[in-house]
């Protein structure tokens, strides 16, 4: 199931097409870029069941591993930070899909929700820098990544003078920043996949 299918079906309030004038909207790129520390990939420590994960996207990413997925678990922890974690973690999945829940979809954005408030809550660089956005829109820009494609569920491409997509998570910063929380429910046991990580 595609990202943007499990979000019709289980999260349908943030299920849309967003646009975001330019003139009024920060974007986060890359994490050397001014507003960085704002993206999944930023090198900002966080810690979850006991064990520190060395961004939000290895964590988020990690949650789709079963508790009994120790192989899975230690191969995703030991994996180099970057973009290739995604790709690394698809090739796992097709190669094991005993080891991933089959719950995912209709836990995906309460997880990345749970992401970012542990992130809000460790990180006091996160903190300021999500209060220094204050009145601007927040849009993940995919422009030069998706190559003329329009955005994929995460974020939001350039379309003349605006921001076009589905752009969820600049929706959960722009959230969590006005509100100063996220609000999430996990399943039980979701972060049971740390006990392969606690020595």
């Amino acid at each position: 199931m595609k990202i943007h299918e499990m979000i019709r079906d289980n999260y349908p309030e943030y299920y849309s097409i967003e646009h975001y004038p330019t003139n009024i909207t920060i974007c986060v790129r890359t994490t050397k870029e001014e507003w960085g520390v704002l993206g999944n990939f930023y090198m900002t420590p966080i810690m979850a069941g006991g064990v520190t994960f060395d961004c939000t996207e290895r964590l988020f990413h990690m949650m789709k591993l079963k508790a009994n997925a120790k192989e899975g678990v230690l191969d995703m922890m030991n994996f180099h930070a970057g973009l290739g974690m995604k790709m690394h973690l698809k090739n796992l999945c097709k190669a094991h899909p005993e080891w991933f829940h089959d719950h995912w979809p209709s836990m995906i954005v309460d997880a990345m929700k749970f992401c970012l408030m542990l992130k809000y809550e460790q990180c006091e660089l996160f903190r300021n820098e999500l209060e220094r956005s204050s009145g601007m829109f927040i849009v993940e820009d995919e422009t030069k990544r998706r190559k003329g494609k329009d955005a994929d569920t995460w974020g939001a491409v350039l379309c003349g003078e605006e921001y076009v997509g589905p752009n969820l998570l600049g929706r959960l910063l722009m959230e969590l920043r006005d509100n100063g929380k996220l609000e999430y429910t996990l399943p039980e046991g979701a972060l049971d996949f740390t006990k392969h990580l606690i020595y």
